[in-house]
């Protein structure tokens, strides 16, 4: 062989060499940038929560991030109760409030893919009798409840519950269509509620800090509510599940959950399977082009990237939480505060960036022939 065919050689190791090293360079650039990106947002947070906290009035909070569909990263601010200033911390216990239902609708995905509901059967089919007389009773079906679509208002108060427009055909926030399906939910499977979200959903999706109803441990671990004023309010400790609202939980249990949204499972694991994810995330009630409403979450889209989300009130409970499948990122937002919500575009805008339509959505009245 001649030298020139060496030199040659040599030559293409060499570049070959130099692009590989250099590659290697770019990725580990790359990730120190992304790991110095995220030191600095983390640093932020630490840094502005409590600011924009003490500016609200607002005496605790329990924050969660996900990055790369995995709980990345959590904290605790401020104190439990005002007047006794014990602090938050990861294993602090907040009322969920809202953020019950999409727990709630993911157990009913669950009973849909054994076989023990479908969604689209009127739930009087699962019933003894009718929930209430009023014949239309006989319309509504699970994809309703989770859509909101029931014709129920948000809550009946001390007033008899009435359908208020005729099923299916206008999106009216109600929490007495998530009661109504609880009831079905109880008949089907025969034993006490509680007890069935302990052993089915909670503990096989690792969230071993919440429940549906007061447990002895939130004696010391439990939060208490503050109104806008920041006086403490005792928080209630439900004996009695309700679907609509009295989950229990922290910060990085509810970011737990929203990680097993993440990716599929097989029909038998704790997971949904993609089926069942896709149809629970794919727009049920289209409100504008960023916002719709799916079974369970309220969702939108910002750009080309699709966003699940819910929020909690509770008066002087509130929360948020925010995530999108695509990304593999999600937060989520526990306050022991009236005023809660203030802060929490702030706090998603430093944490996951971006403009988010969620915090436009209102609990109006949307008739879906529009």
């Amino acid at each position: 062989m001649s030298k020139i065919f060496f030199r040659r050689q040599l030559l293409n190791h060499g570049i070959k060499a130099l692009i590989g090293l250099s590659t290697l360079s770019l990725i580990s650039l790359q990730r120190n940038r992304s790991v110095s990106a995220t030191d600095k947002v983390i640093a932020n947070l630490e840094t502005q929560v409590p600011v924009w906290m003490q500016g609200a009035l607002i005496p605790g909070l329990d924050l969660a991030i996900i990055r790369d569909g995995q709980l990345f990263w959590s904290r605790g601010f401020g104190v439990k109760n005002r007047s006794t200033k014990n602090p938050v911390t990861n294993d602090t216990v907040f009322a969920a409030a809202s953020l019950s239902k999409p727990l709630f609708a993911y157990t009913v995905f669950k009973m849909v893919e054994q076989g023990k509901l479908n969604l689209d059967t009127p739930l009087t089919e699962y019933t003894a009798k009718p929930y209430i007389s009023d014949p239309r009773i006989k319309l509504i079906t699970t994809r309703m409840v989770l859509s909101h679509t029931t014709g129920f208002p948000n809550w009946s108060g001390d007033d008899p519950l009435k359908i208020e427009f005729s099923p299916g055909t206008r999106f009216n926030y109600s929490g007495e269509g998530y009661l109504y399906l609880q009831k079905v939910v109880e008949e089907i499977i025969q034993q006490p509620l509680s007890e069935y979200l302990q052993k089915q959903i909670l503990e096989p999706l690792g969230m071993n800090s919440s429940s549906f109803i007061w447990q002895p441990a939130y004696q010391t671990t439990a939060s208490d509510g503050h109104d806008r004023q920041g006086k403490p309010i005792p928080t209630s400790k439900p004996k009695r599940v309700s679907v609509a609202g009295s989950l229990r939980t922290t910060a990085s249990d509810y970011a737990q959950f929203l990680t097993v949204l993440m990716k599929p499972g097989e029909a038998d694991s704790p997971r949904l399977t993609e089926t069942s994810l896709n149809e629970m995330m794919r727009s049920q009630i289209q409100f504008n082009q960023s916002l719709s409403w799916g079974l369970g979450w309220g969702l939108e889209k910002v750009k080309d990237t699709s966003f699940f989300w819910h929020w909690g009130d509770l008066t002087t409970f509130k929360c948020f939480t925010l995530a999108s499948r695509e990304l593999g990122t999600g937060i989520v937002i526990l306050t022991n505060s009236q005023n809660g919500l203030k802060i929490c575009q702030n706090i998603v805008s430093q944490a996951i960036g971006g403009q988010h339509p969620a915090f436009n959505f209102k609990m109006y009245n949307y008739s879906l022939t529009h």
